[in-house]
């Protein structure tokens, strides 16, 4: 009897189709735009970007009326990530982070680049880096990365409600 494990590399993929509710198309058609477009709730006013395809979390009423929120962002959370992984084609360590784009009340997630990860810190304002236009489609992947923008940081009371 042998101890020797085989192994076997199996290369799958899974194709899907995403159908876009009412709630979710204007925030797609804007990123062919090259603008970030959220959804208001009605009742307590928050923002979301990127906008859910559904009720507001806070008091459950449907979203509503579009809303066009800045291409400028506060890191409100970060996370250095040290750890490789199979088809990794981001250099270590790099920085995702929780970004809190002017204009809207919830945070997005995306990677930060263009800076040290040792750098990165919350309150960093930070800007979207496009895709070439010629490549977009509807979708967030139109944005590369973001990277900080050379302003001063926000303070702190800004974003602490949006951790």
């Amino acid at each position: 009897m042998s101890d020797d494990v085989l192994r076997i590399r199996t290369p799958i993929s899974i194709k899907y189709q995403y159908s876009a509710g009412p709630r979710v198309s204007s925030h797609l058609l804007g990123l062919m735009d090259g603008r970030f477009v959220g959804k208001r709730c009605p009742v307590c006013e928050l923002v979301y970007m990127p906008p859910r395809n559904g009720t507001c979390a806070k008091c459950g009423a449907l979203l509503g009326e579009d809303v066009e929120v800045g291409q400028r962002g506060t890191i409100t959370t970060f996370c250095v990530v040290n750890v490789p992984f199979l088809g990794q084609t981001i250099k270590i360590p790099y920085v995702s982070a929780t970004i809190l784009l002017d204009g809207a009340d919830m945070g997005m997630q995306h990677l930060i680049q263009e800076v040290d990860a040792a750098d990165v810190r919350m309150g960093m304002r930070v800007e979207p880096v496009w895709r070439p236009r010629e490549e977009w489609q509807p979708s967030l992947e139109n944005v590369m990365h973001f990277r900080p923008t050379g302003e001063p940081d926000a303070p702190f009371d800004s974003y602490a409600g949006h951790l």
